[in-house]
């Protein structure tokens, strides 16, 4: 592939922020909502065979999961930094080994994460709550799934790279491939084969495949951007990639510590109150996936303008991007509370099960305009240079903004009140985190010098 005008490699330091934004979060959004709805119906699959315990067996699991999901997520907003920076500066050699050495960053430590939970899958469970056959069937889950991590990981690293590009179209079809792999897959394992909760483990897992299959194949092939790196050069990379991408893995990792929290709150009412988490846990992505996938669009359009130092770009594609938080939660909230009902009949919910996923439709699912603006700010500070703005909001959201508010809730209202305890705790963080957000942008801008200015690569 022909070397192109540093202009040509960072797209997003001209044209409409706005536009920037809804390109990547739309293409974005797609390819991270098929995924999700799979996901929903792959526990829809599951509630068809008709038995409690499964249900609640893939909710204590996917609770789980989301750690190791959580520290693939972090590393991968490193590496679309870093390859975004180094667009923006116009060093598209500098990208490709950033790309490389991320690759094998990611993989050795997923697989060394991997590793180290293996022996604990059980007592895992038990300390999120999980008895009896539930027990013994995510313990199972998990044994299958567990260690496909890395290649599920290397998988979302390859979006980094292609985000970091601005091909958003092509880290759409990583993620959308793996989806409708998994859509197939699915019904195939769980039912044509009979195998049940082990089908849906097995789908996962050959749905992890064919993600890297396609993601590889974009970034190294189509962008040339994964170079094998050598020692030196792994040295070299360890430092930026790791001073980024490890406060994002403690940033990424302070959700499912809350969630696990809300889950070990929720499993004192029964398997029925864990399977309607379950169940949330699943319409959450599906309905905010354009938010989640904001998070991730907003960061490699932050980081080419970063390296570019257009800092007065920074601030607009921060105020646009809240703007779509706003419009985008207030409309989805509206259609979920209408909805609700019909919701939870699709899960075949009933009794107290139900009563969560309609109390989280008609009132919990309003928290996500502040979830949101957390995850915006996140992106901002993880791209910026300031992780640790991340990790620290984040964490304060995922313990004194849920722990305080979840336990008042489940000791006063009862299930309801874990679901309504675990949407408040997000309004103050939500509110500083991008308060801070946008005086740390005005710090920037401030700081720039003229001769920044000049250096910077220009677009054709």
């Amino acid at each position: 592939m022909s070397q192109k005008h540093p202009g040509q490699m960072a797209k997003f330091v001209t044209g409409s922020t706005m536009r920037h934004v809804l390109v990547m979060t739309a293409t974005g959004s797609i390819g991270l909502i098929a995924i999700f709805i799979v996901d929903g119906l792959n526990l829809f699959y599951i509630s068809l065979l008709g038995i409690e315990e499964l249900t609640a067996a893939v909710g204590f699991a996917s609770t789980l999961l989301f750690f190791t999901l959580s520290i693939a997520i972090g590393f991968t907003i490193a590496c679309g930094a870093l390859v975004s920076r180094a667009l923006g500066r116009g060093s598209r050699e500098e990208a490709a080994q950033m790309g490389g050495a991320a690759m094998v960053f990611m993989g050795v430590s997923s697989l060394l994460i991997s590793l180290a939970v293996w022996p604990f899958l059980r007592d895992l469970n038990v300390m999120l709550g999980a008895t009896g056959q539930t027990l013994e069937l995510s313990t199972r889950f998990l044994q299958i799934v567990l260690f496909s991590t890395p290649i599920m990981a290397l998988g979302m690293c390859t979006t980094g790279i292609l985000r970091g590009t601005g091909d958003a179209k092509r880290a759409m079809y990583v993620t959308l491939g793996s989806g409708l792999a998994a859509a197939v897959f699915d019904p195939l394992f769980i039912f044509g084969f009979g195998l049940g909760l082990e089908g849906a483990a097995i789908s996962t897992v050959v749905s992890r495949f064919v993600m890297l299959a396609i993601g590889i194949h974009g970034a190294h092939v189509a962008h040339r951007l994964i170079h094998r790196p050598d020692w030196q050069r792994l040295k070299q990379a360890a430092r930026p990639f790791f001073a980024i991408g490890l406060p994002a893995v403690l940033t990424q990792v302070a959700t499912p510590v809350g969630n696990a929290y809300v889950t070990a709150e929720i499993a004192a009412f029964g398997d029925q109150a864990v399977a309607g988490w379950a169940i949330i846990g699943r319409i959450v992505p599906v309905a905010f996936g354009v938010i989640f996938a904001l998070s991730g669009a907003v960061g490699p359009i932050l980081g080419q303008n970063f390296g570019a130092h257009k800092y007065e770009r920074l601030l607009t594609t921060m105020r646009d991007s809240l703007v779509l938080t706003i419009v985008y939660v207030l409309a989805v909230w509206a259609l979920l509370a209408i909805f609700a009902q019909p919701i939870a009949d699709i899960f075949r919910a009933q009794g107290l099960s139900r009563d969560l996923i309609v109390f989280f439709c008609v009132f919990a699912a309003g928290s996500f305009l502040f979830n949101g603006a957390i995850f915006v700010s996140s992106a901002a500070f993880n791209n910026l240079g300031y992780p640790t703005y991340s990790t620290v909001f984040n964490w304060g959201r995922s313990t004194l903004g849920v722990i305080p508010f979840v336990w008042a809730g489940a000791h006063y209202y009862g299930a309801k009140g874990v679901i309504a305890g675990w949407g408040l705790g997000a309004v103050v963080f939500g509110v500083v985190s991008v308060l801070v957000c946008f005086r740390v942008v005005r710090v920037l801008a401030s700081e720039s010098t003229p001769s920044e200015a000049e250096e910077a690569p220009t677009a054709t």
